[in-house]
């Protein structure tokens, strides 16, 4: 009996420091995260995502690949998922893009156009169907992304507002204040006009509001490298949404109709 009873305690003690480890370990990861990135899932509504799945903990916890203490206390709020960690939740919750982290980091990258389409597609868009997906990026953040670009390849920057009107409760909040100081708020607020007119959403006029206070005088193009013909011809021809950002680009809401998809 006493050589049972050692072995169940020291059986508790190397879990009791397997887990002390792994907490420790996240803490850290705690402090980088809330450095590197902005946590927009709600984790008071994992246990309500998991039990609408009839999933026990262990069960979720098995799924996830951390053990179940670390799942309680996901589930609590005392923890939070790492980016990785993040996107399994969202896979196996079948959650919405909008509640993965968004990385500032990442969001300053230059990108290839294969990149930006792939990431497009794995948000859904229906004109890239046919693309490979890639791991979904937040929508606020490929859009911070896609608006950062040079040159951005003109069926990518077509299909920006409807990024917009599929996720319109995308993090704004982090989104705006992001854009202003990128100097990108007009191109951020043309893309909200688009989106807001194609789908009618009224809710966008909020966002849409907040970036026209601090709309930029200077003239710019969506996201492209214009030659001297080119900039002179849309300065003639660019659409009155485009007009109203000081922006050169002849894109209007009547010609996005796949938007609406």
């Amino acid at each position: 009996m006493l050589l049972a009873a050692a072995a169940k305690l020291q059986t508790a003690l190397l879990r009791k420091n397997q887990l002390r480890n792994q907490f420790s370990a996240d803490q850290g990861l705690d402090t980088i995260t809330r450095l590197c990135y902005k946590m927009t899932m709600k984790l008071a509504q994992l246990k309500e995502f998991r039990v609408q799945r009839r999933q026990t903990q262990e069960e979720a916890s098995r799924r996830l690949g951390v053990s179940q203490e670390y799942l309680s206390m996901l589930e609590s709020g005392r923890r939070r998922p790492s980016p990785k960690l993040a996107q399994k939740l969202m896979r196996m919750y079948h959650l919405p893009a909008t509640v993965l982290p968004v990385q500032v980091s990442t969001a300053c990258a230059d990108v290839t156009d294969e990149h930006l389409a792939r990431e497009l597609a794995s948000l859904g868009y229906p004109r890239y169907a046919h693309l490979p997906k890639t791991k979904k990026l937040n929508p606020a953040e490929f859009l911070l992304l896609a608006l950062s670009q040079r040159n951005l390849e003109a069926r990518t920057a077509e299909g920006l507002p409807w990024v917009v009107l599929r996720y319109p409760d995308m993090d704004f909040d982090w989104l705006v204040p992001q854009a202003r100081m990128k100097l990108l708020q007009n191109r951020l607020g043309f893309t909200v006009t688009l989106a807001r007119e194609v789908s009618r959403n009224d809710a966008l006029r909020g966002p849409e509001r907040a970036l026209d206070e601090s709309k930029l005088a200077k003239e710019d193009s969506f996201c492209r490298e214009l030659s001297g013909p080119e900039r002179r011809w849309l300065q003639e021809h660019s659409s009155d949404e485009a007009r109203h950002w000081n922006l050169l680009s002849d894109l209007r809401a009547d010609v996005l109709r796949y938007a609406a998809a």
